[in-house]
């Protein structure tokens, strides 16, 4: 018996327009691929993410297009059989073998494998692979199903029926490109017997003393034995050899003082390596392998102390954790490109930001390995949507049987990951199912009541969705919807997730309401800026000398997909900040001051809630979004060539183990009952301090204050002396009135700035926060006569002064190859700010930019 073969078919593919008389064969650019690869790659369309160009290559969508290759049949030996396995077909394919149709497909996410056995030539085969237009076929399944009701945000209807990439379509931060194509490998298989599937399944105790391991093989043709093997950092730590029986084996280990898996900054994460080996006799016929994190997660879901409704927040063993993260889009509109090293890139810029959590939203895809991977080796944890998005989803037999085929297969797939935490059944289906007055009646718990309902998409939430992960991932949690919580409406702050976008959509309200717009995890929320420069100047026809280079232009506003994006990026600027529309680069970073601000606004008043046991209000916080699928104004904190916008630190910043933050407020009190004279005004401070750490800390708070005007130091107190701070929770310092100089004259406060400051027991300031007279646009900022923006002697820091206080200074530089551990830093005089930095030399030409400059 000969070992399984595995024969990569990814040479000598061809493609062309199947619908075009005269159309000819050309060399695919790559494999995987999509067609609009392939046709740049022969300068048959224009770059798409240029200009506006995506106008002029809709054409690609709506045509037909054929893939070919040939390869070099192997002998089958007896008793043998030979797969053609597919990873990813996209999405209507019809494919032939040697003029034979061996399978027809209309789901991207569903990998297929056909026994070619009797088809296979020793010689040349030719695979021909047909794909027609997604759209099209989306249409003339919408007109043939006319009784539901069809309906969603985002792209057209014709993208609920088919199961493709619904961000294909056009989002509103991303073009429409449909694409079409073999996106995922396609290997041939021969082999007498295989190993179908490895499945590990850990159970961690509360003690966290040991570690229950069941991990099964199934088996496809004859075998005896399967032997399973586990080891870490290459030492083996468990072997047993288990006889296979009804095409299953099955070993159970009881791991003693296992090496948990932890999220990044509370412990390490060792990744086991588990591998089955297929064993036939004397020989060796397949082998698997896969790793696995050993860890304790649950989403705790509790009543808690003072407030209605229950906690929303997730444990890793036993630890509660704060999730601050982000949401994520597929990172290229043409997936096949988006190299190993680019997501390893991505998921490294996220942890290096603070961030625990990142969450896959459902109108993309079931993420590529690599992603996860990453995800694994970076204690980096992952909500996980389902490929459901924005929209009243139809529930036809059929497409119901493809739904849940699609989820078995991406579930088995990726359930050895122990970064994810949490599956959930779709993104804003249930808010779209409110916007519209679908019927939802959650206490009709009868499925196929569902399906007669004018929303029988329930059916998958509530019904298979649930049903596959009971079976595959019952350990894991499964959660209808985002948001979702118990039926109830989805804007409800005091149960399950919310999207809060109220700030920017919605009522358009003041970012620094954050704190009255907060629920107990807010699974999206955003603010757009502009990208960087340098990515404007990149998607430009022309570049720095493009006549459309400025902030309102007609090809700007073309990579801004948002509805309404010019008057509410309007409205928050000029809310906010004196600003202008030239030059472009002092306009982007109004717009990355504006974002910066608003974000940091939310996290840090929502970690405000996270006050211990009983008391953990707000679990987590994910902002709407790390990155973008191409280059474009969206709400992104980091742009589609991996150039963080400014929010990304101030993100960072309030991330840290340890911050500190300012709350001013207003507090008018009139004497009588009618008076508009007779008022008390007085407005205030309170500091309070978020310990994300596990252990007390005893710190001292300094606090002090100046004039923005004159740079004078008013106040300096140190307001609390070794106070400690419990761990993993936030703590309220101090409280008092704006500090102003007694006899300073009339509406001092408006014009003061006051910092907090944390030292550690050795006098190491561990936390800082300036707090600012708002809005920003009121103040009389002056401009630094003695600004020193200076790389430190050792090359590791930006040193950072002024004689006046500062607003948002980035520094800002040309090269690419400088990388910068913060920015968008407030400065306030005699203190020197160091960034961190790698990659700058004593050349290295350092820019300040700053509110006020111009």
């Amino acid at each position: 018996m000969a070992p399984r073969s595995v024969i990569p078919i990814d040479k000598n593919w061809m493609f062309k327009q199947a619908d075009k008389e005269h159309s000819k064969f050309l060399p695919v650019a790559q494999f995987p691929t999509n067609v609009h690869l392939d046709l740049l790659h022969h300068g048959l369309i224009p770059d798409p993410f240029i200009g506006k160009n995506e106008l002029d290559v809709q054409w690609v969508g709506e045509a037909q297009w054929t893939y070919k290759t040939t390869f070099k049949g192997a002998g089958v030996p007896e008793n043998s059989k030979a797969v053609l396995a597919f990873d990813g077909l996209d999405t209507f394919a019809t494919v032939k073998l040697n003029g034979s149709t061996i399978l027809e497909v209309d789901n991207m996410f569903i990998p297929e494998r056909v026994d070619i056995t009797s088809l296979l030539e020793e010689g040349d085969n030719e695979l021909v692979i047909d794909f027609e237009s997604s759209y099209l076929r989306g249409w003339k399944l919408v007109e043939k199903y006319p009784d539901h009701k069809w309906g969603c945000w985002n792209g057209d209807n014709s993208r609920l029926a088919v199961r493709k990439a619904q961000y294909h379509w056009g989002w509103d931060w991303g073009p429409t490109l449909l694409t079409c194509g073999p996106w995922r490998p396609i290997n041939l298989e021969i082999f007498e017997s295989r190993l179908a599937d490895l499945n590990i399944q850990s159970t961690v105790p509360e003690d966290l003393k040991s570690a229950d391991v069941e991990v099964t093989a199934e088996v496809e043709g004859k075998a005896d034995k399967v032997r399973f093997d586990i080891s870490l950092e290459g030492t083996q730590v468990a072997s047993e050899t288990v006889q296979v029986s009804s095409q299953k084996a099955t070993a159970f280990f009881t791991l003693e003082n296992p090496s948990l898996w932890y999220p990044i900054r509370y412990g390490k994460q060792p990744l086991y390596h588990v591998k089955a080996t297929l064993i036939a006799g004397d020989s060796e016929e397949d082998e698997v392998e896969k790793r696995v994190g050993l860890r304790r997660a649950e989403l705790i879901q509790r009543p808690l102390k003072g407030q209605p409704g229950k906690t929303f927040f997730f444990h890793v063993n036993n630890i509660p954790l704060f999730c601050g993260g982000s949401d994520w889009i597929p990172a290229d509109n043409f997936i096949p490109r988006i190299s190993k090293e680019r997501y390893y890139d991505w998921i490294k810029l996220v942890a290096d930001g603070n961030q625990f959590m990142i969450r896959v939203w459902g109108g993309g895809i079931y993420e590529e390995q690599a992603f996860y991977d990453a995800c694994d080796e970076l204690g980096m944890l992952v909500w996980q949507d389902f490929m459901f998005g924005c929209g009243n989803y139809p529930a036809w037999p059929a497409f119901l049987e493809s739904v849940k085929r699609e989820a078995y297969e991406n579930v088995k797939l990726l359930r050895h990951h122990p970064s994810i935490v949490i599956w959930a059944g779709n993104n804003e289906d249930y808010q779209y199912q409110e916007s519209v007055s679908l019927t939802y009646k959650y206490d009709d718990k009868n499925a196929d009541n569902w399906l007669k309902t004018d929303f029988p998409a329930r059916y998958i939430y509530e019904k298979i969705l649930p049903d596959v992960c009971s079976e595959l991932i019952p350990s894991t949690y499964y959660h209808p919807g985002s948001p979702w919580g118990d039926g109830v409406d989805t804007h409800d702050p005091t149960v399950g997730d919310i999207h809060q976008w109220n700030v920017w959509h919605g009522t358009q309200e003041k970012w620094q309401n954050f704190d009255k717009l907060g629920g107990r995890f807010v699974s999206e929320f955003g603010m757009q800026a502009f990208p960087n420069v340098k990515t404007i100047d990149a998607y430009l026809p022309l570049g720095k000398s493009d006549p459309d280079r400025y902030p309102q232009s007609s090809t700007v506003d073309f990579h801004n997909k948002a509805d309404g994006h010019e008057r509410r990026i309007a409205l928050y600027l000029v809310e906010n900040m004196r600003y202008g529309p030239d030059p472009l680069e002092q306009f982007v970073y109004a717009t990355q001051l504006m974002q910066g601000e608003c974000l940091a606004s939310a996290y840090r008043l929502w970690k405000r809630q996270w006050k211990g046991p009983g008391m953990e209000y707000c679990g987590g916080a994910l902002v709407w979004q790390i990155n973008d699928c191409w280059p474009v104004t969206s709400w992104s904190i980091a742009d589609y060539c991996l150039r963080p916008k400014m929010a990304y630190f101030t993100v960072k910043r309030e991330m840290a183990p340890v911050s500190v933050g300012i709350t001013r407020t207003e507090h008018r009190h009139p004497k009588d009952r009618y008076t508009r004279v007779n008022v008390d005004v007085s407005t205030k401070v309170e500091v309070w301090a978020s310990n994300l750490t596990l252990e007390d800390l005893e710190v001292d708070c300094l606090v002090k204050a100046w004039d923005v005007e004159t740079g004078e130091q008013t106040f300096s107190e140190m307001v609390a002396e070794r106070m400690t701070l419990p761990e993993n929770r936030s703590t309220e310092i101090d409280a008092r009135e704006v500090p102003v100089i007694a006899g300073g004259g009339k509406d001092q406060e408006k014009r003061t700035v006051v910092a907090a400051y944390l030292f550690d027991r050795d006098g190491k300031q561990i936390a800082r926060y300036v707090n600012w007279p708002e809005p920003l646009k009121y103040l009389h900022l002056q401009k630094p006569k003695e600004l020193k923006v200076v790389l430190s002697e050792d090359g590791t820091a930006v040193e950072i002064s002024a004689e006046v206080p500062i607003k948002g200074l980035v520094v800002e530089t040309e090269d690419d190859l400088v990388v910068f551990e913060d920015n968008l830093v407030d400065i306030v005089p005699n203190e020197v700010v160091r960034i961190g930095v790698k990659g700058a030399t004593k050349e290295t030409k350092l820019q300040p930019r700053y509110l006020g400059m111009l």
